[in-house]
């Protein structure tokens, strides 16, 4: 029974080995505190880079980062209908 309970644990083994993991689509690239409840955070997601600020005072900002050729990358909205967000309702005042 150990010895099959064995062969089975290494067969599994060199199954897991042999898959390529996920590539991760979201990662934290760094973050910093700005005050104790204040920071801001560098998030990777799909190939973009989104500036995150965050507080207790409100929801969290998000500030999508310039791209290679200098241009403002703009949110997609999630509706046709949804109203967009101006650079004012963007920000959080600290």
């Amino acid at each position: 029974m150990a010895g099959e309970l064995g062969g089975i644990a290494g067969w599994l083994m060199k199954r897991l080995r042999g898959r390529k993991a996920a590539t991760a689509r979201l990662a934290l690239v760094e973050r910093i505190t700005l005050a104790p409840r204040q920071s801001l955070a560098l998030i990777k997601a799909e190939g973009r880079r989104i500036l995150v600020a965050t507080s207790s005072e409100g929801a969290p900002a998000f500030f999508p980062l310039n791209d290679s050729n200098g241009r403002a990358e703009r949110p997609r909205a999630a509706a046709h209908n949804a109203p967009r967000a101006t650079v004012r309702s963007a920000r959080v005042s600290w």
